[in-house]
């Protein structure tokens, strides 16, 4: 697998697998009934962010992952990425590579930490992974997060000095 700067040609692989991740609604703050449209501006930013894609040898497209500063003005010297891996390609390692090379991205830029605004408390696989990348969990919001089939479930803050 390779990870490299997405291209507006990607969006197509992505969208599929995004759009399957965004309406089964239990990893992500966004609407389940999300446009591609939409998708696309919230994931494809511009400079300062940087979108990557996982792709495979063949080049399928594997996962993707977008980095940023996480605030404006004064907070801007802390990072905050998201990711979204193909379900049909979940358990073989894009998610741990994402995180490692957006890791790497936000050291290069000089970021001086990275936080996750919300993780989902019942996405135990994404957390056991940022936990075992050296993220801690800094706070939870109690029933921060409507999950489908769990109803209301904490949303972690997790956090690393970089």
């Amino acid at each position: 697998m390779i990870i490299r700067e997405a291209t507006a040609g990607d969006w197509p692989a992505i969208w599929p697998f995004m759009h399957e991740i965004i309406a089964a609604g239990e990893t992500y703050t966004y609407d389940r009934d999300t446009s591609e449209d939409r998708a696309r501006s919230m994931w494809l930013l511009p400079a300062p962010a940087h979108t990557v894609v996982a792709v495979a040898d063949d080049g399928t497209v594997l996962g993707t992952a977008k980095m940023n500063p996480n605030h404006m003005g004064g907070a801007a010297h802390i990072a905050s990425a998201s990711f979204m891996v193909s379900p049909e390609h979940a358990g073989r390692g894009v998610g741990r590579a994402l995180g490692e090379h957006v890791l790497t991205w936000a050291r290069a830029e000089g970021y001086r930490a990275m936080q996750f605004n919300a993780v989902v408390a019942t996405n135990v696989r994404a957390v056991a992974l940022w936990q075992s990348l050296g993220f801690t969990i800094i706070g939870t919001l109690p029933e921060g997060f409507l999950h489908p089939t769990e109803g209301y479930v904490g949303l972690h803050i997790m956090h690393m000095p970089l």
